[in-house]
C-alpha cells in the first residue's frame, strides 16, 4: 500500500511521476495529466491505486511548489555541513541559468547546475550545503527584481527625433523603436524580455537607458590642421 498524502516525500512524489529534481510548475502539471490519464480507473488497463499516489505526488510536489525560494541544484562532491554561504552570480546566469562553481569558506568547491530565472535571495541546496543566491551587475547588465537593466549608448539626434537603432541585448542584437516619448524619458521597455517566469516569479522586463553618444570635440590645432589639409588639396 501506498504512503499517506502526510507521509509520501518529494523524492517519492518525483519517483511516481517521473520527474527530476529540478522542474518546473508546467513539467509538474504535464506529468501529473500524463499519469493520471495512464492511470485513471475509467479507461482501460487503468489502475485505481496508481492513479491515487498520482493524485498525492501531484498535492506533495504542489506543496513544495508553495515554497518558490527553495531549488535543489546537484553537486559533484557530497558534504557534510549545512553551512549557509551566499552564492554570487551575473546576470546572464540568472537568465538562462547553467553550470557555476563556487569556493566554501572551507576551500572545498561545488560545481552547480543552476536552472533559469533565478532571483537574488533564492537558496539553491546541494547535497546538505544550502547557498543564498545574490545577483551581481557584470558592468553591462543590472538585474532588479524581474527585470534586466542595460544602459544603451544612441546618436543624440534620436533622442531628439526618435528612429530605430539595433541594440545588442542579452538576447542578441534586437532592432528598437525609440518613439519620441520614450525619449524624452530616455527609457526603453523591451516586454517579455527580463528573467523568465518561474514559480511565483512572473515574467520581467529589459529596460533600455538611453544616453548620448558623446561626441569627441576637436583640439583647437586639429581644426587648424584639419582645414590646411582640405585648402592644400584644393
Amino acid at each position: 500500500m501506498s504512503d499517506s498524502p502526510a507521509q509520501m516525500g518529494s523524492r517519492r512524489a518525483r519517483e511516481v511521476l517521473g520527474l527530476s529534481a529540478i522542474h518546473t510548475p508546467a513539467d509538474l502539471r504535464r506529468a501529473f495529466r500524463e499519469a493520471a490519464k495512464r492511470a485513471h480507473p475509467d479507461r482501460p488497463g487503468g489502475d485505481p491505486e496508481l492513479f491515487r499516489e498520482a493524485v498525492e505526488a501531484f498535492r506533495v510536489l504542489q506543496v513544495g511548489a508553495a515554497q518558490p525560494r527553495q531549488i535543489f541544484a546537484p553537486a559533484t562532491v557530497s558534504q557534510r555541513s549545512a553551512d549557509t554561504n551566499l552564492l554570487s552570480i551575473e546576470p546572464l546566469v540568472a537568465l538562462g541559468g547553467g553550470p557555476v562553481e563556487h569556493a566554501l569558506p572551507d576551500g572545498r568547491r561545488l560545481r552547480l547546475t543552476l536552472p533559469p530565472g533565478l532571483r537574488t535571495g533564492d537558496t539553491v541546496r546541494a547535497g546538505e550545503t544550502e547557498l543564498k543566491v545574490v545577483i551581481r551587475g557584470d558592468g553591462e547588465v543590472m538585474v532588479r527584481g524581474d527585470d534586466l537593466w542595460m544602459t544603451v549608448k544612441v546618436d543624440p539626434r534620436l533622442l531628439a527625433e526618435g528612429g530605430r537603432v539595433a541594440v545588442d541585448t542579452p538576447f542578441g542584437r534586437r532592432v528598437v523603436w525609440i518613439t519620441r516619448k520614450a525619449a524624452e524619458r530616455g527609457l526603453v521597455r523591451l516586454v517579455g524580455q527580463g528573467l523568465p517566469a518561474r514559480g511565483p516569479w512572473t515574467e520581467g522586463h529589459l529596460f533600455l537607458r538611453l544616453a548620448p553618444v558623446e561626441r569627441k570635440v576637436d583640439s583647437a590645432a586639429r581644426t587648424l590642421l584639419r582645414r590646411f589639409t582640405a585648402a592644400w588639396a584644393a
